[in-house]
């Protein structure tokens, strides 16, 4: 699949699932690189997926109506804290998230918790392409995308990407 053939499937995809995850009252919010472009308002690179969160709570209904629209359930080894859907090309990466007595949101992990940045799980719409989408917020995306990763890829997307939220004039 081409380049701009990928960026029109992951979107016509995220359109879908904000209309259904909307419809069925599941809270979700779209993060990583597609977050930055709903962010800045344009396409800035290619992606490999979507990534979004939805609660724990919500995941057996979650998963029921990603399976009634074709989604296949296709977890990886190692899976901790999110996993994987994927259908017609498209790969779609999902993290669930909890909230404490607190308030603070983190994903359960094996080995704890992966704490998510305060306010980034606030009712932010964007649109990119006419495609709206339920965005963490913009301080919450810069802090996760300034978190220094071991995998070089990884690592220089987060580069691109916080240069991309955070232009120089």
């Amino acid at each position: 699949m081409n380049e701009l053939a990928k960026v029109s499937e992951q979107l016509a995809a995220l359109a879908e699932l904000h209309r259904s995850l909307d419809a069925h009252g599941i809270s979700y919010w779209l993060f990583g690189g597609w977050a930055v472009d709903f962010h800045v308002g344009r396409v800035t690179r290619t992606h490999d997926d979507l990534d979004i969160a939805v609660w724990l709570a919500d995941g057996d209904r979650f998963a029921e109506l990603l399976a009634s629209q074709g989604w296949t359930h296709t977890p990886e080894a190692g899976e901790d804290g999110y996993t994987v859907h994927a259908r017609d090309g498209v790969r779609l990466e999902v993290a669930f998230l909890v909230r404490d007595e607190r308030g603070s949101v983190y994903t359960p992990i094996r080995d704890g918790r992966a704490e998510w940045p305060g306010e980034a799980f606030g009712d932010e719409l964007a649109v990119l392409r006419s495609v709206q989408a339920r965005v963490i917020g913009r301080g919450a995306l810069i802090a996760e995308k300034s978190v220094v990763r071991d995998d070089a890829s990884t690592a220089a997307k987060d580069v691109f990407d916080l240069a991309s939220l955070t232009p120089r004039e």
